[in-house]
């Protein structure tokens, strides 16, 4: 079962998790990690969303 949407209101930071489903591994090799931090960045500004921090763990 899916979990409900929660509440982001604005101005409030927030702490996102990404997990693979199942606990699979996410990032299968270093180009992986490259391409996911530059989506990140391109997202990031596409959507005025300000990234403080982030943490790639393999």
């Amino acid at each position: 079962m899916a979990r409900l949407p929660r509440l982001g209101p604005a101005g409030i930071p927030q702490h996102v998790i990404q997990r693979g489903n199942n606990r699979q591994v996410c990032f299968c090799s270093e180009q992986d990690m490259i391409a996911y931090v530059g989506w990140l960045k391109q997202y990031s500004k596409s959507f005025g969303v300000q990234v403080n921090a982030w943490v790639l763990i393999q």
